[in-house]
């Protein structure tokens, strides 16, 4: 039986520490130490060039200068292609219980071992550049540094992808990019070339619905699951092979912005996530996720209504049950951003043994696809060799030469077999650790076609659709009203309704009301423009089967964790005649709890209680805002109530922390700042504990009882059900 353990891990593991011992050799500080050029030398004056006299010109034997200004213009290299802007963290693995009888991988095996890890986050479609909080996909890659070499678990934030083959990756990648024309817009698939490709290709229509719900909103990276996207393989000592599909679960539960917070976040912090993830390790609330593993033996591979070779499909949880297997725990933020996060080189084909590969399609793309990245973006085949990608275990091949060679290869021999170095370096055998493929029976003619086992496009979509929560399901209708609203060319608008019609009509006739637009009557073998030239359209029409099951709760954020407020931040507005003692009590509670409390005021500088204590505010309303933090709480205090009242910026934090949908409390005193709301009079007339929870807005004289039930409501996240009914302008 699998054993979970959510205990925070307080310290980087020992195993952990010899990968930053790897590092230390690497590794430059220059406090203290004397500025020289690259070569060694101690410069004397690195304020002014070397010049033919006072106001003469600058000599060209300035090696100083020649080697600074050079140096500066090659300092950016290509950004990623797909997921450019990321953000990264260190940290340590661990098995909760041997995984032998499933893998032979050593790092799965042995509870007793943490395993080294680097974990990058990334959005899509963006440019370094972007803003974090795009409605986008999130990468979500895993760096194992196991003892067998390096292990990448490449993967994202959604279980499925756009397209089943990587043939069409360049396509989609263009189609989503932002248009060659006039190179607009930036990070966004609200654009007419996006929707044309996809109106053309129903086998995303599962992928759509991800993009277009929530989960492309994530509330942190820390608050977001992860998959592996793929089947793979997982073999054990003895060769027997099982289907296996990687999930990441967070301990901190799924969790989402909403979309109007997501753009007004752009403009005040578009570094949002990247800065929550820093300021998170930072303060030792170290992000933790569970591996999850979905077992199919192989005697299973064909149970399945759907195939589970099709990456656009995803395995319900009530078909095959997630086992948690282990934990990864991130503790280490990166001592530089270019040399790590940058720098970092993951490959879906890095794998150790125990761990092989399937006939997934798009899989077998990306193994080729990431090494020829690398080569361009990294300079050359010696990018394993960057300090952040070296494995912890020696490396020894004859690979020789390159681009940037670090090693230093002693000897004479560079090839094998020879007789002058003994043959050495030596193959390895299977039982002492060497990698052998699965050994899987082939036999099958060479075709460019594709199963018609993949050619259900629709199904799992539905399930999708259905298995959200009326909140959710409203924020997809809004989330493709938009995309489709920005869209230009009717005749898309149009097609695309076609293709969610198929999902579901209700969803369909929801969005062309949104639009202005009747949906169009398109047969379903009309839709799929994809198909060979000489190919007989009806061949490759869409499957459109109802699907066993009407719904799946693993698909909904609504039932994921709501039991902690770690890490959740709140605001406490406050000025001058504050009641200190309720906002100390209620601070105190909340911080004791693991949230971060930030006081803010009209202005910085301290603020005098109505007890005459100090009160040091942590921002003013001229650098905050509402839509960076989880919750609001007003104390009383004459003074500070009055003060509120009148203070616009107050009243506007308050109407959009509700139009958001997050929790509210206030003191009775600050009763009247409620009352000058735009939300206020839109709540029930009668408040109880039940109505509160409901609501999401708490009134209370009693600090200790507020204390706990505004713990209770933080917990919650969100309030998505007063959302329609209470709409307000904010």
């Amino acid at each position: 039986m699998v054993k979970k353990n959510t205990q925070q891990s307080p310290e980087p593991s020992q195993q952990e520490n010899d990968k930053t011992k790897k590092l230390e050799s690497f590794i430059a500080d220059s406090t203290g130490e004397s500025l020289t050029t690259n070569h060694g030398v101690k410069i004397n004056d690195d304020q002014n060039s070397l010049k033919a006299g006072e106001r003469g010109a600058t000599l060209l034997e300035d090696f100083i200068l020649r080697e600074k200004i050079t140096h500066f213009d090659h300092e950016r290299i290509p950004e990623r292609i797909v997921h450019a802007r990321g953000s990264a963290a260190h940290g340590v693995f661990k098995v909760y219980e041997d995984q032998s009888a499933l893998t032979r991988a050593a790092f799965l095996t042995d509870p007793g071992q943490e395993t080294p890890v680097f974990v990058r986050f990334s959005t899509v479609a963006g440019s370094r550049g972007s803003t974090d909080l795009a409605r986008d996909v999130r990468g979500f890659a895993v760096k194992f540094y196991t003892q067998e070499g390096n292990f990448d678990l490449v993967g994202n934030n959604v279980p499925v992808f756009f397209i089943q083959d990587a043939v069409k990756f360049p396509d989609l990648i263009h189609a989503v990019k932002p248009e060659p024309d006039n190179e607009m817009p930036q990070a966004a698939s609200a654009h007419d070339t996006f929707w044309d490709f996809i109106s053309h290709l129903p086998e995303s229509a599962h992928m759509i619905m991800w993009a277009m719900s929530d989960r492309a909103l994530p509330r942190s990276y820390r608050m977001m699951e992860g998959f592996g996207v793929h089947t793979f393989r997982f073999v054990n000592a003895q060769g027997v092979s099982n289907f296996v599909k990687f999930h990441w679960k967070p301990l901190l539960g799924v969790h989402a912005v909403a979309w109007d917070e997501a753009q007004n976040i752009s403009g005040k912090d578009p570094d949002f996530h990247r800065r929550d993830l820093w300021d998170a390790i930072e303060a030792g609330a170290f992000p933790e996720w569970e591996l999850g593993v979905q077992i199919i033996p192989e005697e299973d591979e064909f149970k399945f209504e759907f195939d589970i070779l099709d990456p656009t499909k995803l395995i319900p949880e009530e078909l095959v049950p997630v086992q948690r297997i282990g934990k990864m725990t991130l503790n280490r933020n990166p001592d530089n951003f270019f040399a790590e996060t940058e720098q970092v080189a993951f490959h879906v084909g890095h794998v150790v043994p125990g761990i092989d590969f399937t006939n997934d399609p798009l899989l077998q793309g990306r193994l080729f696809s990431y090494t020829d990245t690398q080569l361009i973006r990294l300079g050359g085949p010696n990018f394993h060799e960057i300090p952040i990608n070296r494995p912890v275990v020696p490396v020894h091949n004859n690979q020789r030469d390159g681009y940037m060679r670090q090693t230093i290869n002693r000897g004479k021999t560079s090839y094998g077999p020879n007789g002058l170095a003994a043959n050495d370096p030596q193959q390895v055998k299977a039982a002492d650790g060497g990698f052998v493929s699965y050994n899987e029976r082939i036999d099958a003619r060479k075709i460019r076609a594709r199963s018609r086992s993949f050619f259900d496009h629709f199904s799992q979509a539905r399930l999708f659709f259905n298995s959200q929560s009326d909140p959710e399901q409203n924020h997809i209708i809004d989330a493709l009203s938009f995309e489709l609203g920005k869209v230009k060319a009717v005749e898309i608008r149009e097609r695309m309704l076609a293709v969610l019609a198929q999902i579901d009509k209700g969803l369909a006739g929801a969005v062309a009301f949104a639009l202005g637009l009747h949906v169009p009557d398109i047969a379903l073998e009309s839709l799929n423009s994809s198909i060979p030239a000489d190919g007989d359209p009806a061949d490759y029409a869409s499957l459109n089967p109802e699907g066993s099951l009407a719904a799946s709760a693993a698909l909904s954020m609504a039932g994921t964790i709501k039991d902690t407020i770690k890490t959740r931040k709140v605001a406490i507005l406050a000025a001058d005649g504050v009641d200190g003692a309720s906002l100390s009590t209620v601070k105190d509670a909340l911080v004791a709890a693991g949230a971060v409390v930030h006081i803010i005021s009209p202005k910085l500088g301290k603020i005098i209680s109505q007890e005459d204590q100090e009160i040091v505010p942590d921002e003013s309303f001229l650098t905050a805002a509402s839509v960076l933090y989880d919750s609001v709480y007003v104390p009383g205090g004459t003074n500070s109530v009055a003060t509120l009242e009148a203070e616009a910026n107050a009243i506007h934090f308050l109407n959009e922390a509700f139009k958001h949908c997050k929790a509210i409390a206030a003191d009775e005193q600050a009763l009247q700042v409620l009352e000058s709301t735009y939300f206020y009079k839109k709540l029930p007339a009668e408040y109880s504990k039940e109505t509160v929870l409901r609501e999401g807005l708490l009134v209370s004289g009693q600090a200790d009882e507020l204390s706990s039930i505004f713990k209770e409501m933080i917990a919650l996240h969100r309030f998505w059900e007063r959302e329609n009914p209470r709409k307000i302008p904010a």
